[in-house]
């Protein structure tokens, strides 16, 4: 609905001419002006009738659907003490393709109060063509089921259950449970709010009931097997989420190994890759580098594979060429061997490593140039990094710093990267929204790229994608993704593909004349990849194969005391990495010293290590209450209760806490994100999925936070799981795991167990010492 009165504002700071609310340039300046529909989290008794304006600049147009007039101005933020309350969504910010995000906060007076609104952006809305104000929600997954390929139906399936673990983490899983709340964007599930657990313990079992819900209506293909799916949820034969997760991959590679008419497989697909770097009209050099190389035109087929690669050099005339071109070099070679294997011999979760360990190579390939030639601090060269590999119906995607991917679909474009920078880091640990993380100083600074130190503090992101429609994957380096150029242009220069107006040729030659003239300010590199599917129901069911139990190898462990240490700040003219709170290994030391060193820690440990068991913290029992989503209802009777910190005679512990090795801590509350690891030198990502620790739990402190960290920082605690209570048969974890919890979660939810004074006869076994 469109108020005449109402006007858009443009968002040049120097401008702000009034606008129609349908123009899409300035008519005075020609600045694009985004048009940022908003959700109103919760249930708001009245907000005005559509077509009115509320809090100076949101116009109502319908039921809880605004719409911001004034995009150029930062919306209200929270204020830091209520931060926590919506914490969820801010913590889930990697998962954003598919959970809503903050926008800002909407006080609204009534009466002699002030409620405090929460909007949420980009939600899940269908746009009339002939009219950019109207709108409606797009379908919940329930409505949209049963119109859907077998292929998109799994392709759902198999997004909720990625979610089901980040969100179980936050408290927010009944989201998952709710029909209101799952909306179907196209291929993607887009959750339209969080809502808090009303009661704690949900499990895959709730799951599979509610997933029986969808089972008549299906595609004849998979009505069989998600009808065993649900069944071998609810009897707890799948009974974590990665395993839930391989069977789904199971049956998507099922389905595409079937047969379609005339015998033929049901599933096949094209590639058309298109690549440009261009120097920019204000540099001397071009440190950017892409694969295939720029000016190059790919199709699969008649090609074995379809690799792209954008990096973006750092160094300046230091060597930011000399880096990404290396990257390149390494990466595609590392690549070249896993493209070899055929797609149905291919372990996802496998194959994600293998990216990344093939950016790990790249990274030391460049930190040993820099090495080698006594680069130090600024005179380090690196690079960003992006890649996309499809496979089959998938597309996996890699990337280090902020140069980005892109999904483009005929429902929207959507960046499927979050950018290693401060800003990004700030969200993702809960300490600010996006918007307002942004205008804080170095918000834009680097936390890692390659080459800037060694692989052990290096956390390259790879994901992988289902694909059930034609789809475009835009890579580019930030000369053309800053000031959201992308956003402005994709449905102008990129949708067109998808239609056939136009090819991935001049596409990429229009976005970089595009990066030239409206950025101009840096380097450009766009590889631009067109996959094409089509997909057509197999005649024969599928059915769940065996369900393969989580294993959990075994890792031999050894104590390491080392202190984590700080990686290099690097400054260029463009880019800044910063350091982030990464533990690195210390150099090896002469064999003498380490057997004088380990005969000294041994002894001193096992005296400690007796003594440490034989008092038990006491608890608060006056617990403070967990805080709520704003606007989303939660049972009092569900608030998690949390232990402060306490020593032997029920004192509380200082905020930073003497966690130092060796010393035994026990949970005394749920919610605790574990992030298991192989081994010692594994280091926390956020890729990696958190398990709940039960509680009651015996964990040995294995690297504490680092001793100059700021304690408002986020610090990880690598712990060894000592013992699960006898109580939590179910649990994911195991003794004798090792990983990584944040600090922030363990204070206030451990006991730390004082030692005695010295000399005692330990009243316990050491669950720790294989004697527990």
């Amino acid at each position: 609905m469109e108020n005449d009165a109402a006007i858009l504002d443009c968002p040049n700071e120097l401008c702000q001419a009034p606008n129609n609310l349908t123009d899409k340039y300035c008519k005075q300046c020609g600045t694009f002006l985004p048009k940022r529909f908003l959700w109103v989290a919760g249930e708001v008794k009245y907000l005005g009738k559509p077509g009115e304006i509320i809090g100076d600049r949101y116009l109502i147009i319908k039921d809880s659907i605004l719409f911001d007039t004034k995009p150029g101005t930062v919306p209200n933020a929270p204020e830091p003490s209520n931060i926590q309350a919506i914490r969820p969504y801010l913590r889930l910010i990697p998962y954003r393709l598919n959970a809503p995000q903050v926008y800002g906060i909407l006080p609204i007076s009534q009466g002699n109060s002030t409620q405090e609104i929460l909007l949420l952006e980009k939600p899940p809305l269908v746009v009339n063509s002939n009219s950019q104000l109207e709108v409606s929600l797009c379908p919940s997954l329930d409505k949209a089921w049963s119109q859907a390929t077998s292929l998109r139906q799994l392709n759902w399936l198999w997004q909720i259950a990625q979610l089901w673990q980040p969100l179980a983490t936050e408290g927010v899983a009944s989201t998952l449970l709710n029909w209101q709340l799952l909306r179907t964007e196209g291929s993607l599930v887009k959750l339209l709010e969080l809502q808090a657990d009303r009661q704690p313990g949900l499990t895959l079992k709730d799951l599979g009931a509610f997933w029986l819900q969808l089972q008549a209506n299906s595609q004849p293909a998979i009505a069989e097997f998600l009808l065993q799916v649900c069944n071998l949820l609810q009897e707890g034969k799948i009974h974590a989420a990665e395993q839930l997760v391989s069977v789904l991959d199971q049956g998507l590679a099922e389905l595409g190994r079937g047969k379609g008419e005339n015998g033929k497989s049901p599933t096949s697909t094209a590639i058309a890759i298109a690549t440009k770097s261009d120097t920019g009209p204000s540099r001397q050099r071009n440190e950017d580098a892409c694969y295939p190389p720029s000016g190059s035109h790919v199709t699969k087929p008649p090609e074995n594979s379809a690799l792209a690669i954008v990096c973006d050099g750092i160094g300046g005339h230091e060597g930011g060429n000399v880096a990404s071109n290396l990257a390149i070099e390494t990466i595609q070679q590392q690549i070249q061997q896993l493209t070899q294997v055929p797609s149905d011999h291919i372990n996802p979760t496998t194959f994600l490593e293998d990216l990344q360990r093939a950016a790990a190579s790249a990274n030391d390939k460049i930190s040993q140039r820099n090495d080698s030639e006594s680069r130090q601090g600024r005179q380090r060269m690196g690079t960003t990094l992006v890649m996309a590999l499809p496979v089959a119906h998938e597309m996996y995607i890699a990337h280090v710093g902020d140069s980005r991917a892109y999904w483009i679909t005929r429902q929207g474009c959507y960046q499927v990267t979050l950018d290693d920078d401060v800003a990004s880091r700030e969200v993702r640990l809960g300490y600010a929204i996006y918007r307002d993380a942004v205008l804080q100083g170095s918000s834009g600074s680097l936390v890692q790229a390659l080459g800037m130190g060694s692989s052990n503090s290096l956390h390259p992101t790879a994901e992988r994608y289902i694909l059930d429609e034609d789809s475009i994957f835009l890579l580019c380096s930030d000369g053309l993704s800053d000031f959201d150029r992308v956003e402005q242009h994709w449905e102008t220069e990129i949708l067109p593909i998808l239609a056939g107006d136009t090819d991935v040729v001049t596409a990429t030659d229009k976005l970089v004349e595009i990066a030239n003239t409206q950025n101009g300010h840096d380097n450009v590199t766009i590889a631009l990849m067109y996959y094409q599917i089509r997909f057509q129901e197999p005649e024969t069911p599928i059915k769940v194969g065996s369900v393969e139990p989580l294993v959990i190898p075994e890792v031999k462990y050894e104590v390491n005391t080392a202190l984590p240490q700080q990686a290099p700040a690097v400054t260029t003219q463009r880019t800044q990495v910063v350091p982030d709170t990464i533990t690195k290994r210390r150099s090896p030391v002469p064999l003498q010293l380490v057997v004088l060193a380990f005969l000294f820690v041994a002894g001193a440990t096992i005296g400690i290590i007796w003594r440490i068991y034989n008092q038990q913290n006491s608890n608060n029992n006056n617990p403070p209450p967990t805080p709520t989503l704003p606007g989303v209802s939660s049972d009092p009777t569900s608030t998690i209760s949390a232990s402060p910190l306490a020593t032997n005679n029920g004192s509380a512990l200082p905020t930073r806490i003497p966690l130092k090795p060796g010393v035994i801590i026990t949970t005394t509350d749920l919610g605790i994100g574990f992030q298991r690891v192989q081994s010692l030198e594994s280091l926390p990502q956020k890729s990696l999925p958190e398990i709940p620790i039960p509680t009651g739990s015996k964990l040995q402190v294995i690297n504490p936070p680092a001793k100059d960290a700021r304690p408002e920082e986020e610090d990880m605690v690598q712990l060894k799981v000592c013992s699960i209570p006898p109580s939590s048969p179910t649990s994911l974890l195991r003794k004798g795991d090792i990983g990584w919890v944040s600090f922030a979660q363990i204070k206030k939810k451990i006991a730390v167990e004082s030692s005695p004074p010295g000399g005692q006869t330990p009243e316990k076994p050491d669950p720790c010492l294989g004697n527990g």
